[in-house]
């Protein structure tokens, strides 16, 4: 408990410190309630914001759970209620925090029907106080697997298993799913169906509460899942439900989970500026464009276009139309293409277009960047000019990183960089995450992680479940090694390009670097440093309103 306290001190100092201004109101103000306490659900989600220069307020850390204990759902709902509804301009809400505690929460059964329903009446609430309030949410469609934990380990794969198969009609299918059923607990059978029947009907509870005029607008999202398995009908429900009420505009059913804060956010804010941005997709290969990817259940283009339409932005086909160029390199086991796409998007930043990166893991060994296509980006010096960029975990969760940046930072540059004032906030954060988006994708997740689960099996037992003592060991071991990384990136990333943008930009060298491992595992990582930018002069203003002109 005491390193628990510890760490909510540490994160409450981390909102703040780093992004401390005298300046101006700030242009926006949102509500979150997010998925969980993880790094990607709430510390980028509030770091992205500040990119739009808007201020994310939560509800007080200690009460978002921690791993598989639950975010405390009744206090949240209380805090909510207790706040000046009408002094932000929108609210994102993930209706699975609210209801179950959150993500992991929502995938067992410790919380009925009844009384999640009970807890959900808050959005109704939410609506008559602030009528004018815009209010953005996510609901998630149960995965196939449940979390790991002490209890299901013996059988947690087979319970995946049993999801992906027992819709088999074939005899094969049927075998193997009888076969299953007897090894898998009845208790744990039982609770995963219960869970997943309960979730389905908060599913639709959401579109009601869209149909009825209570949320502006759906997320309903598919955690990780394959292209097969029992996700499937309750998806199919949920696209059927939401075309007979013709709600296809104010609901998306699309991958994601972790990410879906971020798309929301970058909605919210765009809606806030009366702005939509154009983003055309460019693919280093067709042929992976069009390749489902590991824990996804669609084509990796779908998945692009979802998100960009997710986040309030318009897909275009012809770069002469595009604010904003979004390069999604898939191509790890191409020889040559790392280097030729980086090539690629080196041309159209010298001819000072905006650029979004997103480096995807076409194998699904969710680590992290590709080592080849980084070492070309920081190479050729491209980092700093970059609007958006994020390589970690799945495919969703890389897209819906990088490109909610990237709009916002290019909502940015069009309505909020002329303002000084507010420009010195919003250079700081966009080189923030920047910075930290290298980091931890590539640095952290591609080269640090293995090192790290290696040394927590020689001082414990695990890296998935690590007793306090043993993450300590581990986070001081991780912060040594990610402290040389971090000078060593840093020195690069301060080697500006000629002619770049950020020249007219001056920033502090990047210091104080943070660490730790809020669910005692390796999986995700809290990290955080000190930088500060300012305006040098006034922004480069050969940049024009379309990326291609």
């Amino acid at each position: 408990m005491t390193r628990f306290l510890t760490l909510i001190m540490l994160l409450a100092g981390f909102s703040l410190s780093t992004f401390a201004s005298k300046g101006p109101a700030y242009n926006a103000k949102i509500l979150l309630i997010p998925l969980d306490d993880r790094p990607p659900c709430l510390q980028f989600t509030e770091r992205m914001g500040l990119i739009g220069d808007a201020q994310v307020i939560t509800p007080p850390f200690a009460l978002l759970g921690r791993f598989t204990d639950p975010g405390q759902s009744d206090k949240i709902i209380e805090w909510v209620l207790k706040q000046d509804l009408k002094s932000f301009d929108a609210a994102i809400l993930s209706l699975d925090m609210l209801a179950y505690g959150g993500l992991v929460g929502s995938r067992v059964h410790d919380v009925a029907y009844d009384v999640a329903l009970k807890r959900l009446a808050v959005v109704d609430a939410l609506r008559k106080k602030a009528p004018a309030l815009k209010l953005y949410a996510q609901s998630v469609v149960m995965r196939l697997a449940p979390t790991a934990d002490r209890k299901n380990g013996a059988y947690r794969e087979k319970l995946a298993e049993w999801a992906e198969i027992s819709v088999g009609t074939d005899t094969e299918s049927k075998t193997k799913t009888a076969k299953l059923e007897q090894e898998i607990p009845a208790e744990g059978l039982a609770d995963y169906k219960m869970a997943r029947s309960r979730n389905l009907r908060i599913n639709q509870l959401a579109i009601d509460l869209v149909n009825r005029g209570v949320i502006d607008y759906l997320l309903l999202t598919q955690d990780d899942a394959k292209p097969k398995g029992v996700h499937i009908a309750d998806r199919e429900t949920l696209i059927a439900e939401t075309k007979r009420l013709n709600l296809t505009e104010k609901i998306a059913i699309q991958p994601g989970a972790d990410e879906v804060s971020m798309l929301l956010l970058a909605r919210a804010l765009n809606k806030h500026a009366n702005y939509s941005p154009k983003v055309k997709a460019v693919y280093s290969s067709e042929k992976l464009a069009n390749t489902v990817m590991p824990f996804e259940d669609r084509p990796l283009r779908q998945t692009v276009s979802f998100h960009i339409k997710a986040t309030g932005s318009q897909e275009v086909t012809d770069e002469r139309d595009a604010d904003v160029l979004y390069y999604v390199f898939a191509s790890r086991f191409e020889a040559g293409r790392a280097d030729s796409f980086a090539d690629e998007i080196a041309e159209k930043i010298s001819q000072k277009k905006r650029v979004i990166v997103a480096d995807v893991d076409p194998k699904g060994d969710v680590q992290g960047g590709d080592t080849p296509f980084t070492m070309a980006l920081e190479k050729r010096h491209l980092l700093p000019e970059l609007s958006g960029y994020a390589s970690w975990n799945t495919a969703g969760n890389t897209i819906g990183t990088a490109l909610p940046q990237g709009v916002v930072f290019t909502l940015a540059e069009a309505k909020l960089l002329k303002q000084p004032d507010r420009a010195s906030r919003i250079w700081t954060a966009q080189n923030w995450f920047l910075l930290h988006r290298v980091l931890d994708d590539y640095y952290f997740h591609n080269i640090i992680r293995a090192k790290a689960n290696q040394f927590a099996k020689q001082v414990g037992r695990s890296s998935t479940l690590m007793s306090d003592e043993t993450t300590k060991q581990v986070e001081d071991y991780c912060l040594k090694l990610l402290q040389q990384s971090f000078d060593e990136l840093t020195a690069n990333y301060e080697e500006k390009r000629p002619g770049s943008l950020q020249q007219a930009i001056q920033c502090t060298k990047p210091s104080a670097l943070q660490f730790k491992l809020p669910w005692n595992r390796t999986f995700e990582a809290m990290i955080d440093f000190d930088i500060r930018c300012s305006p040098t002069k006034t922004p480069d203003s050969s940049r024009k309103t379309r990326a291609g002109r």
